[in-house]
């Protein structure tokens, strides 16, 4: 079946989930499958599925096992030759799902393909914007950058075939895995080491809730360990362009850290210091996580 498929990782968040799904129901092009693959099942989560409008959706359960298994599990079994993703937590805009398909097959054909996050709403008071991209820019990214400059696993599509070639996403990495985060770094820079284009496109937008400061805080910690858990993994397989990876992200984080030590800005020191703070430890995780190998859920077709 031609088209394209979306996954939708939950857990514990069905009015979010909701949400998210009421989005998809009203894209300018109809998926030809929506999966939502959920770690924590329960009966709202399934009743916002059941009354989403979506003719053609999956309702997964699977046990809490990263969200990288999620997105492996739904690869399983998507249904399109494209697979979009995003998160229960964002709202993708009207024409989400036609600018990503647009841009997966244009020429030159990218292995993947990014998008615009922007904030969801008005800013709430106390609160912080999560992984924004805001350029209205398109690149087509061939070289090898620090991965999180890609793009982001909110809001990205690509060839089913193409990601099951590469193994799908390391359950090593990524929310609700020891290695916490950077799994859509690891899969986008794979993506470009295996010489695929990923392309930046601005059209594809996705709109992410706000933060809490205290969810902003543990995010900062998560984020950077994940990053030092791939690092590691890198460094494990003698990969030097760990290396590079470490003194970007060092540098991304120790001059606003400066910055906000000469301000006085408690919070923004907070972020940058537990950021920088985390990479040790996961350094430490993924050279121990590399003596195993890659625990990834079947990718191919059932």
């Amino acid at each position: 079946m031609t088209g394209v498929s979306i996954v939708v990782p939950s857990y514990r968040r069905p009015e979010r989930l909701a949400r998210c799904l009421a989005a998809l129901a009203s894209q300018t092009m109809a998926p030809v499958h929506v999966v939502v693959v959920d770690q924590d099942p329960s009966d709202p989560a399934r009743a916002a599925l059941a009354t989403s409008g979506l003719p053609r959706a999956t309702y997964l359960e699977q046990p809490r096992l990263g969200l990288s298994a999620s997105r492996n599990l739904a690869l399983q079994t998507a249904q399109g030759e494209i697979l979009a993703v995003t998160d229960d937590d964002c709202v993708p805009d009207p024409g989400w799902l036609e600018a990503l398909a647009d841009a997966v097959t244009r020429a030159p054909a990218p292995g993947g393909v990014s998008g615009c996050i922007l904030p969801l709403d008005d800013r709430p008071p106390g609160s912080y914007a999560v992984s924004l991209r805001m350029s209205e820019t398109a690149v087509d990214h061939r070289a090898r950058i620090s991965p999180w400059v890609l793009g982001s696993g909110g809001n990205f599509a690509a060839p089913v075939l193409v990601l099951r070639r590469i193994g799908g996403w390391d359950e090593r990495l990524g929310a609700g895995s020891r290695g916490m985060a950077a799994e859509d770094c690891d899969l986008l820079d794979r993506l470009v080491v295996a010489g695929h284009v990923v392309r930046y496109e601005p059209a594809a937008v996705v709109r992410h809730e706000w933060q809490t400061a205290a969810r902003r805080l543990a995010t900062r910690w998560s984020y950077g360990y994940g990053i030092g858990a791939l690092c590691g993994l890198r460094l494990a397989a003698r990969d030097g362009f760990a290396l590079s990876m470490l003194r970007d992200y060092c540098g991304l984080h120790a001059r606003p850290l400066l910055g906000a030590l000469k301000r006085r800005d408690r919070m923004t020191v907070g972020e940058h210091a537990r950021a920088l703070a985390s990479l040790g430890p996961g350094i430490a995780y993924g050279l121990r996580a590399a003596r195993m190998p890659p625990t990834r859920t079947n990718v191919g077709p059932p």
